[in-house]
């Protein structure tokens, strides 16, 4: 491990982990998952109505990321209910996603002020 700056470079099995899991975070629809899951815990129904997704494509979704360790769930009488439970994750993606989304309405005000002076 080399050090830079006052930070240690993480082990190689480190990064090679957190590559995964942003690698999982990539998918629009896991992200969206995610999102979804960072505001409160939900089964795989309500989730697939949210995101817009069909319930056997949301469910794959939800195992891939319970398999990451991202995401996990119980079982409540028939249902299962998926949650977060790492708050660090759920501050990564809130982060992640309201920067971008405080962005886009950024850099879009402008255009639309311009679109409506033009006439």
């Amino acid at each position: 491990m080399t050090q830079n700056a006052g930070f240690e470079d993480p082990p190689a099995e480190v990064l090679a982990e957190a590559a995964a899991a942003f690698g999982l975070l990539a998918s629009s629809a896991r992200l969206h998952l995610m999102w979804a899951l960072s505001q409160g815990e939900s089964d795989v129904s309500h989730l697939a109505d949210r995101v817009g997704g069909a319930l056997p494509a949301v469910s794959q979704h939800l195992a891939k990321l319970k398999l990451a360790g991202l995401v996990r769930s119980r079982r409540e009488g028939r249902r299962q209910i998926y949650f977060i439970d790492d708050p660090d994750v759920v501050t990564l993606v809130r982060v992640m996603v309201g920067q971008l989304t405080a962005r886009t309405q950024h850099a879009s005000a402008p255009v639309h002020r311009l679109r409506g002076v033009g006439g």
